[in-house]
């Protein structure tokens, strides 16, 4: 064997040193050089890494005797950096044992290195796994120690010493980590490891099980404190609490993930410490949609709501009697101010729109209906100012994706304050024309004289010409009648007066006009223009247009129709 090997026998030397420094002087080692067959620069790929490795370790161990030699003459404030520093590197050097052990087991099992290498493995590390275990000890001896002095600093002393038991922490992490490389280092060699996994599964099912209970108690304090923060914001020592807690609260997260991937593995069940993990922290990974974590944590939240149930069913069902108690008062009041708002928009005797008295009577019921939903929400403990808030966003999200809805909405708004038209009116607008059967603060109905509907948004009708044929109590009809260019005009004049007087729907005031209005083509046309009720407009149209014909045909006046005269003129040939 090369001679660079003789680093890896170093170690055990160095973690003699580094544990238990007396066991140095009663266990010196002495190596002999096993001889390589052939030309050494023929040797195999494996063998030159290892030769590598080998000049890694001897440098790293020339480090960290240099760090040991000085920790007798450092000062006492610098005496725990120094160690940390050493222990740190220390690690590092048992990484590059793992890796050359590694290495190792690749060559062929009778190689004279795999042999030497597993034999000194064997023989000289038999004493590391307990002076790991009890390293682990004065890990979380030290760590105790120094949480109890932090308790008693303040301000960046605090700050400072906490941080340094952070990478304690972190340190304890790597032992778990060392022992665990330990084992596989030695199965790949095929050496027993009887003596490293029971100790250092109970160290792992210890530091666990401390980790969720810490998890645990972190979570609900987090919570009552947030709970606390949200009804006085402005409390910086809550505040302060709420962010110490989180950030301790990260980092048992951080230290139960890297101890249950350890006791996986090692091949042990941590489905209980994953499904802490996933109750704990704030995201789902892919990992943790395993059939066994998700059905532990089924069964956690079947429990607790089981358990939820047991304790507060009689707070539950009360508080449920009472939401729809609430909920069926507050109805029966919504309805009864509906008609009570209906009934004074009656009797006040003011010329209110129908529109307004559904929209007042509508805004008035769904009032009290809303009223009684917050109050039965707030019966069964639901907070009223984050569904608020949310309700806020929600309407803008809505509003903005509704805005032709609220286009209608804001006309039917125009429509109800100026009112150019109400319900049995007739009106023509949009190029509809009807009657009014019903009125909305986004729509009207109309229906046609053909008994047809027609729904017009409002936006339609507010941007358009308004024409309210029934808007006032009395209209004039127009009619014209021609008479032939050789019949008495005078005559037929004292005709038309005689039937507009003999019929009863014409009214005297304003008195009725009939007056020659044009010289037509084929006759002389006369207007005649009564008036008359709105509602009586058709009927007289079509009673005076019929009584005309008759009149005229027994005074024998005539009613010409279209007539052309034609001249020949023949010239001669």
């Amino acid at each position: 064997m090369p001679v660079q090997l003789k680093s890896l026998f170093f170690v055990v030397a160095l973690v003699t040193l580094w544990w238990a420094g007396p066991l140095v002087a009663q266990q010196p080692l002495e190596l002999e050089t096993v001889a390589t067959e052939g030309d050494p620069e023929q040797a195999p790929e494996a063998n030159s890494e290892l030769l590598e490795l080998s000049a890694r370790l001897d440098a790293g161990i020339a480090e960290v005797r240099a760090i040991q030699d000085k920790l007798d003459s450092v000062s006492p404030s610098d005496l725990e950096a120094m160690l940390f520093r050493r222990d740190e590197r220390s690690f590092g050097l048992m990484q590059d044992l793992d890796q050359l052990a590694r290495k190792a087991a690749e060559l062929p099992e009778d190689d004279p290195q795999r042999i030497e290498i597993t034999r000194h493995m064997a023989e000289d590390f038999a004493g590391v796994p307990a002076l790991l275990f009890t390293r682990m000890e004065e890990f979380g001896t030290r760590i105790a120690k120094f949480k109890e002095e932090a308790e008693s600093l303040g301000g960046t002393q605090r700050l400072a010493l906490q941080a340094y038991i952070l990478a304690l922490e972190d340190l304890r992490i790597q032992s778990y980590n060392a022992a665990a490389d330990l084992i596989d280092s030695r199965k790949a060699l095929g050496l027993p490891v009887e003596d490293i996994t029971p100790g250092l599964l109970a160290q792992l099912f210890l530091r666990a099980e401390t980790l969720v209970g810490r998890l645990q108690f972190t979570g609900v304090a987090i919570g009552d404190l947030q709970d606390r923060l949200a009804l006085d914001p402005t409390n910086t020592e809550v505040d302060a609490a709420v962010k110490e807690f989180s950030a301790r609260h990260a980092v048992d997260l951080e230290q139960l993930k890297q101890v249950a991937d350890l006791l996986e593995r090692l091949g042990q069940d941590n489905v209980v410490y994953q499904s802490t993990l996933v109750q704990q922290g704030s995201s789902l990974s892919v990992r943790d949609l395993d059939t066994d974590i998700l059905g532990n944590l089924l069964t956690d939240s079947v429990g607790g709501v089981r358990e939820y149930l047991v304790d507060q069913a009689p707070d539950i069902a009360f508080n449920l009697l009472v939401f729809l108690l609430i909920i069926f008062a507050f109805r029966f009041l919504s309805r009864l101010t509906r008609r009570a708002v209906i009934a004074a928009c009656e009797r006040s005797g003011a010329d209110m729109s129908t529109l307004l008295k559904d929209v007042l009577a509508s805004v008035s019921g769904g009032t009290v209906m809303v009223i009684g939903i917050l109050m039965a929400l707030s019966q069964i403990g639901i907070s009223l100012g984050p569904m608020l808030a949310g309700l806020g966003v929600a309407g803008f999200i809505v509003g903005f994706a509704l805005q032709d809805t609220l286009g209608n909405f804001a006309a039917g708004g125009m429509i109800l304050i100026y009112r150019p038209y109400d319900v049995d009116d007739f009106i023509e607008v949009a190029g509809a024309a009807g009657l009014v059967k019903k009125m909305s603060l986004v729509s009207t109905t109309i229906t046609t004289f053909d008994n047809q509907t027609l729904v017009v948004p409002n936006s339609k009708i507010w941007g358009d010409v308004i024409k309210n044929v029934t808007a006032q109590r009395i209209r004039r009809v127009d009619l014209e009648f021609g008479i032939g260019y050789g019949d008495d005009i005078e005559k037929a004049e004292v005709v038309l007066k005689d039937v507009l007087a003999n019929h009863e729907s014409v009214l005297s005031k304003p008195e009725a006009m009939v007056k020659v209005h044009t010289l037509g083509d084929s006759s002389v046309n006369l207007i005649v223009r009564p008036w008359v009720k709105t509602a009586d407009y058709w009927d007289v149209y079509w009673d005076l247009t019929r009584e005309v014909k008759l009149r005229f045909d027994r005074e024998g006046i005539s009613i010409p129709f279209p007539q052309r005269d034609v001249h020949l003129y023949q010239s001669d040939a």
